[in-house]
Order: structure tokens, then C-alpha cells, then sequence
């Protein structure tokens, strides 16, 4: 006669591999409306060519092209603020100077 045990069966779940941002979006924008020494275009270079090694399931490329993109947007975003604030600054002052003179 032949005894039957029950069959165990482990399932090990394998760890999530985190997905890496590749900050398209804030690239587009940066290269529509604050692209100062083109920073917001090559951001929209290195978002896309994340997003591509991130459909080529090679995380560690496409985070690398992700951190770039994000170190450019921040830069793009800081001098485009920047550059708008003084250029409004100096419009009201040259409007001051027409008012007062005349």
C-alpha cells in the first residue's frame, strides 16, 4: 500500500524593484516655458531616454537618466524664476523712471 502526505508548496515573492521617475512632464514644461542655456530641452533628453531604459527594464540606467533630468529641471526651474523676477523688477523700475521724469 502507498501512503499519500500532503504536498507543501512555498512561494517566495521576489522584492519590488522600485520604478524610477523620469520626470517627463516637469521636463516639457521646463523646455516650453523656462528654457534658459536650453536646460529644460536637454532635461526633455535625459526624461525621455529614462522613460526608454525604463521600458527596457534597466533600472539602474533609467535612474541615473531620471536624477539628471531632475538635477536639470531644478536648474532650468531656478534660473528661469530667477531671470523672470529680475526682468520684472527692472520693467517696474524703467516704468518708475518714465512716470517720475515726465
Amino acid at each position: 500500500a502507498t501512503a499519500f502526505s500532503p504536498t507543501v508548496t512555498s512561494f517566495v515573492q521576489p522584492q519590488p524593484v522600485p520604478n524610477p521617475q523620469d520626470f517627463v512632464l516637469w521636463s516639457f514644461f521646463n523646455a516650453m516655458f523656462c528654457n534658459p542655456f536650453c536646460l529644460g530641452f536637454i532635461a526633455l533628453v535625459f526624461s525621455v531616454k529614462s522613460r526608454d531604459r525604463k521600458i527596457a527594464h534597466d533600472s539602474a540606467a533609467a535612474g541615473t537618466y531620471g536624477r539628471t533630468a531632475k538635477h536639470l529641471n531644478i536648474a532650468a526651474l531656478s534660473l528661469g524664476i530667477v531671470v523672470t523676477t529680475i526682468c520684472i523688477v527692472v520693467l517696474v523700475m524703467y516704468y518708475n523712471s518714465l512716470r517720475v521724469g515726465s
